[in-house]
């Protein structure tokens, strides 16, 4: 078979299983349960990169790793949050202009680092700054926004919209976004789990699950 199968690209594949099964979710109609896959997959995202590191690796097997994180933060961080506005009720055309300019941004944003991560793979330099927010920023952002779904209310769709908007500007600003490290990983992952905690107990509050 073609590709590569090691363990430094197994937390990659995840990322892409959990954002299928939340996608399927969520298209059910169940979107509470599609948040958790959501922040699953920024989890495998945030360590894979780290996990790839413990290994040597050829050329090839570098710039594949380059390419299939890219591929995959498409589905976890461009299409499905995406899917998630359409099944809140953003479906009229405007609704829809938003969701292609939300998706195309975060494709632009993941091509752009494709090429400067490739640049950088070639001089050995090593990036301190991100060019634009991170398409994975929204693993965390989304969720947070979540919790603040039922004091908007009815306008929590349309608030929905807006976010994505903003998020998709963010992605092709020229914004310097620096890289986080260990110590800033760990303080989002703590957040993560705050938020995951506060989600899980108002779906049980709430007779959601």
């Amino acid at each position: 078979m073609i590709g590569f199968y090691n363990y430094t690209v197994i937390l990659t594949y995840l990322s892409v299983v959990s954002a299928v099964i939340g996608i399927s979710l969520a298209i059910q109609g169940f979107v509470f349960g599609a948040i958790p896959c959501l922040m699953l997959s920024g989890f495998c995202d945030m360590l894979d990169g780290t996990v790839a590191k413990t290994k040597e690796q050829n050329d090839m097997e570098k710039k594949f790793g380059i390419q299939i994180d890219a591929l995959a933060d498409l589905i976890s961080f461009g299409v499905f949050p995406a899917l998630i506005g359409y099944t809140l009720g953003l479906n009229k055309p405007i609704h829809l202009l938003v969701l292609m300019v939300y998706i195309l941004a975060a494709l632009i944003r993941l091509a752009y680092y494709n090429v400067t991560e490739e640049m950088n793979l070639q001089t050995q330099e090593t990036r301190s700054h991100y060019d634009g927010l991170p398409v994975t920023s929204v693993a965390i952002i989304i969720p947070l926004f979540w919790c603040f779904r039922s004091s908007l209310n009815s306008y929590f769709p349309a608030a929905y919209g807006v976010l994505l908007f903003c998020l998709a500007a963010a992605f092709v600003s020229k914004i310097k976004v620096k890289k986080a490290n260990l110590k800033g990983r760990l303080v989002m992952a703590f957040v993560g789990v705050l938020i995951l905690s506060y989600l899980t107990a108002g779906g049980w509050k709430f007779g959601i699950y």
